[in-house]
């Protein structure tokens, strides 16, 4: 499309059946389908939970993600494992991890310790986490600190940066020096079904779904959500990254490897059903801020400034949203620079700024 070419409306957000009522309190569960059970934990952020999946696996259960590692987890945990609990007959076989975000692999190493299991996940999420777990204490390494002011943060961004980094372990417990890893395509037995793992690119590097041909089901993880959209961004240890193009061809590949008539069951939100109908929203939707990005970059742009045309909301003050807000800019205009569509200059005032060629 040219850069001058009308933007369409607004896409209508497709009709998503949610079958499964309302979500289980931290220390409940519900039943998803036979020996499948629906599991929610609290978080302490705007996203105020995550769901988590347990599978019966022989006499116990396998779980799919852990949970943030907070003292509310762990009491939801131990709640769920007491007698009389929801998963108080067998205690934990197996932990998957769609990924390495906190939310997700927060309680892993807690969960793996307590029961003596062991952790099943993708080599580069399991690599990555040990990476940004060893970040904490350290100060903000110069390169991030260029990063992001040729991005165009103020001084006083920069600062809130310096004292937020390292961060990222204080919601997560040290992982166990072991796992078991998973690849796409993988086929597992868990209890008495199959699963197949989907491994997915662009919101973290090597996402694993897992999805069960017998039961309808489909373990989304943070690979594709009803409600809300995926943040899909650049961070300073690979600058130049294209995150967005693996994003897109991920929903593509999602779309033709598991059947439309799946039940999703996604990390926030509620279990629902139209994958297809929403995986083609995904994927629209950011050719549709892409084009819009198109029509900014008539004019140079620097990352901080073409905000408005890739969210709904404003963006201000430092902190952790503007930092998602300039990783999700800079993995757009990257994909405009990979393709040959944009050119990126640097500017006398030191930022990197950005124009359609």
């Amino acid at each position: 499309m040219s850069q001058h070419a009308p933007i369409e409306p607004p896409l209508e957000k497709p009709v998503l059946d949610y079958p499964c009522g309302d979500a289980p309190a931290p220390g409940h569960a519900h039943d998803i389908a036979p020996g499948v059970l629906w599991l929610r934990m609290p978080m302490p952020m705007r996203l105020d939970h995550i769901n988590l999946w347990a599978i019966r696996d022989g006499d116990g259960w396998a779980a799919v993600d852990s949970g943030m590692q907070t003292p509310e987890t762990a009491a939801a945990w131990r709640t769920l494992f007491a007698s009389g609990g929801a998963l108080g007959d067998g205690g934990l076989t197996r932990l998957f991890v769609t990924h390495m975000h906190p939310d997700h692999i927060g309680m892993a190493g807690w969960l793996t310790h307590k029961f003596g299991c062991s952790l099943w996940m993708t080599r580069l999420e399991y690599l990555m986490c040990r990476v940004l777990a060893a970040d904490t204490g350290r100060a903000a390494p110069g390169e991030a600190i260029d990063f992001y002011r040729k991005a165009g943060w103020s001084d006083d961004d920069l600062e809130v940066y310096r004292a937020r980094f390292g961060g990222f372990g204080k919601y997560v417990h040290a992982l166990p020096e072991s796992f078991h890893r998973l690849s796409d395509g993988d086929t597992l037995q868990i209890g008495d079904h199959a699963w197949r793992v989907v491994v997915g690119t662009g919101h973290s590097p090597e996402h694993a779904c897992l999805y069960c041909p017998d039961l309808k089901l489909l373990i989304s993880g943070d690979q594709v959500l009803p409600r809300i959209s995926s943040n899909v961004s650049v961070f300073p240890t690979e600058p130049d990254a294209d995150p967005m193009g693996d994003w897109l061809a991920s929903l593509d590949k999602v779309r033709a490897e598991v059947p439309d008539d799946v039940l999703v069951l996604p990390a926030h939100n509620e279990p629902f059903r139209g994958l297809h109908a929403r995986v083609d929203y995904l994927r629209d939707s950011q050719h549709q801020a892409l084009d819009r990005l198109r029509q900014a970059l008539a004019e140079p742009q620097r990352a901080v400034d073409v905000f408005a045309q890739l969210f709904s909301r404003p963006i201000t003050g430092g902190g952790g949203l503007l930092g998602m807000a300039t990783g999700e800019s800079i993995a757009h205009l990257n994909y405009l620079l990979e393709r040959g569509e944009a050119v990126r200059e640097s500017g006398a005032d030191g930022c990197y700024w950005y124009r359609m060629k």
